[in-house]
Parts: structure tokens; sequence; C-alpha cells
């Protein structure tokens, strides 16, 4: 027979165990969601490098990124998130938004030259 204080015990595991679970579900199904998330915008922000490099427009746009910084420095703050962590993820985000300009640029560019010259 066990003691009933192992078996209280083995019963607190079990319960903490569970709750693990459940919570890494649910982190698992926001990553997820994340990911779903970067995806539509970098799909978005991609159409806005095409259309840039379509009318010869500047991959980088200094004051709207200062507008967004702005405005997610509020969202952060509601949030109740770290600023700092959220700019530095925003900067890995629109680091890659520009280089990703900068590389349909070229590739507009590119594509334009032969027609130019034929």
């Amino acid at each position: 027979m066990v003691p009933l204080r192992e078996k209280g015990n083995c019963m607190k595991q079990l319960d903490v165990a569970q709750q693990l679970s459940s919570y890494r579900h649910t982190i698992d199904n926001l990553d997820a969601a994340l990911i779903d998330i970067l995806a539509k915008r970098f799909h978005c922000t991609n159409q806005i490098g095409v259309l840039k490099a379509e009318h010869n427009l500047s991959p980088v746009d200094k004051d709207r990124e200062e507008r967004q910084y702005a405005r997610i420095r509020i969202l952060a703050n509601g949030a109740k998130l770290d600023q700092n962590f959220v700019e530095n993820l925003m900067d890995f985000i629109i680091s890659e938004v520009v280089q990703r300009h900068y590389q349909i640029a070229a590739d507009y560019q590119a594509r334009q030259a032969p027609a130019s010259q034929g």
C-alpha cells in the first residue's frame, strides 16, 4: 500500500505535468499563429516591394519606419511587453523587409534591362 503522503505527491506531480502539457500545447498553437502572421506580413511587404520597384521608389522609407516604431512602442506598453524586446524584434523584421525590397528592385531592374536594350 502507498503511504498517503506519497500518493498526494504523485497526484501533485501528475497535476503539474498536465498543466505544463496544457501550457505547452497553447504555446505550440501560438507559435503556429505567429508563423502564419509573419508569412502574411511578408507576403504583403513583398507586394509593397514590387510596387516600389515598378515605380522606382526607394526600398527604405525612414519616415514610415519611425512611425512604425512609435506605434510599436505604444502597442508594447499596452500589452505590457518590454519595449526593447519588441523594438529588437521589429528591427529584425524590418531589416529583412528592406533586404527583400532591395532584392525585388534588383530583380525587377534586371528583367527591365533586356526589354530596354531590345
